[in-house]
């Protein structure tokens, strides 16, 4: 890289070139939803329900209220206002059906201070930036003072791009510049902190071009470029924060900037890779799963962390190639000395050493923590498990309007039918019944076997009521059910013909329940389960879908394949560690300190966004659920992003190591040599993670301030205490490995050590 400088200077400026258009196309590449699977039974009651009527299974909800209370919704003004203003809605190709509070008195609100409309789209209308923005241009103003609001699904869906879009300019705005002062501060010069934003920017931007390209092919979820451009600013710059450190260390040693370059990569690159890899073996168990939004959050994170460790090993020696001494122009008054100067060290295969390598102020931790390591140990375990206790009373969700803040109109149609009709009034479950012998649901015998299956539900008393042809009255029983339905072609009742015409297809009749409860609350995840442990009706096949329904099988199916990720993820790690660091004791280790700062981040993520601790400190409101996809993307990020903290711990532990030191001076030794830069760039990930607290959407905040609390913790209660505690605890057991297994992964670093410095004694060797 150093040799062709120019080259890999040019390539890498023509790839921008290329990507830099592309790069805005980025958000309406997009999906906003994928959060199911096609084999979940809520996707299939849906999709029956598609084909059988043709129309699509997302509503759309207009609510009508008058916010000064002067007309009331029992009004007929009220009535002829909410008929007049939907003339032109009615005439839209994609609205397959409207109904009123006048075909449906259920409408009017409890309260009579509102009403709603519901609008059933046509099976192909899944544009939802032509379909919302439509239906507003169709809608008649009301001559009243009443108020419109639209919401359901598809305006949910919409909303997301442009909150989406919002809040990464947000993040943007407050982590590039936060991210750059930290560089600077770091270095002591404008030039060397410029280089790392350079390189993490150059990462990131690739990175948004290659997605709008695969969108093409594959369905990638909107959420996944939040956790690319996360991930991308913070990886990209700490990949090349710890090859400048090393590059800079080594310039000041007096090496040549050939030199300094190679043992940079050959060192601190090497550990790049290694730790990069981790992180890639995290994000790429999301393609395990077959939840879209998932595997497109894999997809985007492994390839954004793919090109930030591609750039940090060309890219950046290229850039170091031509910069030289002049990494360290424009140095900033007292840094300039403090982050200059190394000291009268000299060059040995451990790479720094000297007098003052022990006297630092992260020696002198270490050697502290070393003197009493199980009086750290211990009350440092009890308050990372006591962390993350608060997980054990978790709730899943899955994302809804109760997400998006509460300007947008989505979420005001939310609130509104919460506030007047309940909250079980948006997420009716779904009642899709198909005859088993494809003859008319409406036949006598079905029809009474029906009935009696609607009673025992609307008798459950977590449902308010039910709606379907045979609950049209609670006086009617299952036998004059019978008599009303025995000529299905010749119905005498008119309610039960209206009942027919909108709820009969061929085989297939659907029937709605409506819980007294929100679509995450546990009473009305409890009623969809008790449905669908009932024995359907004699005759028929029971499908139970609708937005509770579909929460449950989203989260049942992400954790019903979580543990092989995990177990995926563990074991690849694993291996990439064994093969680091030629021991068998150090991973398991590593992997074990892991889980309890992502344990930690967990409890957090329950107290803060389950029960709403911080809620007005971070402006939102609190769900009363953790997304269920949330824990699962963390541990597959988290896992890998802390084991790079670890790699890079552990490879100035080894150097010193395999340089003759004993395991207590080794552990000080690497700590005062990887300390500082590790903090600073866990400082690094903790502002681009917090910047994305500042977001609207719930669900990214959560997944900001989540990856910032475990980051924090890894990088100071892990990294700067447990692992020298541990380190000291198992003593040079550490470093073992079966004979037989140390030569297999033995490691080449004695060989790149002799090419750059070939001042490196047999005896060095020989320890290696």
């Amino acid at each position: 890289m150093y040799r062709r400088r120019r080259l890999v200077l040019a390539i890498w400026g023509l790839v921008l070139v290329l990507a830099l258009p592309i790069v805005p196309r980025v958000l309406r590449s997009l999906t906003a939803g994928g959060f199911t699977s096609p084999d979940l039974e809520a996707f299939r009651a849906g999709q029956l329900l598609a084909d059988r009527f043709g129309s699509n299974p997302s509503s759309l909800f207009l609510v009508y209220d008058d916010p000064g209370g002067a007309l009331s919704a029992t009004d007929p003004r009220f009535f002829d206002q909410v008929e007049q203003s939907l003339v032109d809605v009615r005439q839209l190709p994609f609205v397959e059906r409207v109904v009123t509070a006048a075909a449906n008195p259920r409408q009017v609100a409890p309260d009579g201070r509102a009403q709603y409309a519901t609008l059933t789209l046509a099976a192909g209308a899944d544009n939802v930036s032509e379909v919302v923005p439509g239906i507003e241009r169709a809608l008649h103003p009301t001559e009243s003072n009443l108020q419109v609001t639209l919401t359901g699904a598809p305006v949910f869906y919409q909303d997301i791009f442009d909150v989406t879009e919002r809040d990464l300019r947000r993040a943007e705005l407050l982590s590039i510049p936060a991210a750059a002062v930290a560089l600077v501060l770091v270095f002591g010069s404008i030039v060397a902190g410029a280089v790392p934003g350079l390189v993490g920017g150059t990462a990131v931007a690739v990175t948004l071009a290659i997605m709008v390209l695969l969108s093409q092919v594959f369905e990638l979820s909107i959420f996944s470029l939040n956790l690319a451009t996360m991930l991308g600013l913070g990886l990209g710059i700490d990949y090349s924060l710890f090859v400048v450190s090393r590059f800079r260390e080594e310039s000041a040693l007096g090496a040549s900037v050939e030199r300094a370059v190679a043992w940079s990569i050959a060192t601190a690159g090497r550990a790049v890779l290694f730790s990069g890899a981790t992180v890639m073996i995290g994000l790429l168990a999301l393609l395990t799963f077959d939840i879209t939004a998932l595997r497109s959050m894999g997809i985007a994170g492994a390839l954004v962390v793919g090109i930030s460790i591609l750039a940090a090993l060309t890219l950046l020696p290229a850039l170091l190639g031509m910069l030289g001494p002049r990494i360290d122009a424009f140095m900033i008054g007292p840094l300039a000395a403090s982050n200059a100067r190394i000291g009268n060290h000299r060059v040995g295969f451990g790479g720094v050493r000297g007098a003052n390598i022990d006297r630092g102020f992260w020696s002198r931790l270490a050697r502290f923590v070393m003197a009493r390591p199980v009086l750290v140990l211990v009350p440092l375990l009890a308050l990372l498990i006591g962390l993350g206790l608060p997980f054990l009373r978790v709730e899943f969700g899955a994302p809804d309007a109760s997400i998006l803040p509460t300007d947008v109109q989505s979420r005001r149609g939310f609130d509104l039918l919460r506030t007047h009709w309940g909250d079980g009034e948006l997420s009716p479950v779904l009642l899709v019944f198909q005859t088993t012998d494809g003859s008319s649901p409406l036949q006598p015998d079905h029809i009474q076997a029906l009935a009696e299956f609607m009673r025992r539900v609307q008798a459950d008393p977590d449902v308010a009521r039910t709606e379907s042809v045979v609950s049209l009255d609670p006086r009617i029983t299952p036998e004059q059910y019978a008599l009303i339905y025995a000529d299905p072609n010749r119905i005498a009742d008119g309610y039960g013909q209206a009942a027919a015409r909108a709820t009969v297809r061929g085989d297939t009749l659907l029937a709605d329940v409506t819980s007294r409860f929100g679509q995450t609350d546990k009473r009305a995840k409890d009623l969809v389960r008790a449905i669908r442990a009932t024995p359907p009706p004699a005759g028929f096949r029971l499908l139970v879908g609708g937005g509770t329904a579909g929460v449950i099988d989203y989260a049942d199916r992400l954790y019903d394949q979580f543990p092989r990720a995990a177990i995926v993820i563990v074991l690849a790690i694993y291996v990439v560690l064994l093969r680091t660091f030629g021991s068998v004791v150090i991973p398991i280790k590593a992997v074990a300190m892991n889980a309890l700062s992502i344990l930690a981040s967990y409890g957090a993520l329950v107290v803060i966004f389950q029960e709403g601790a911080l809620a007005d400190l971070l402006h939102f409101q609190p769900l009363g659920f953790v997304e269920a996809s949330l824990p699962i993307v963390m541990f597959c990020v988290l896992f890998g992003l802390s084991m790079d903290y670890e790699v890079f711990l552990l490879s100035r532990i080894q150097e010193a190591h395999l340089d003759g030191a004993d395991n207590a001076t080794s552990v000080a030794r690497g700590l005062e040599r990887s300390g500082r830069i590790i903090t600073s760039a866990a400082a690094i990930v903790v502002l681009v993670s917090l910047s994305f607290v500042a977001a609207d959407i719930v669900l990214i905040k959560a997944l900001g301030l989540g990856t910032a609390i475990a980051v924090f913790l890894d990088a100071t209660v892990v990294r700067a205490l447990l692992v020298p505690a541990t380190m000291r605890l198992l003593g040079e057991w550490n470093w073992w490995a079966p004979g037989w297994l140390r030569r297999f992964v033995r490691t080449r670093t004695v060989v790149a050590a002799r090419e750059l410095h070939p001042g490196v004694t047999a005896h060095e060797e020989a320890v290696h």
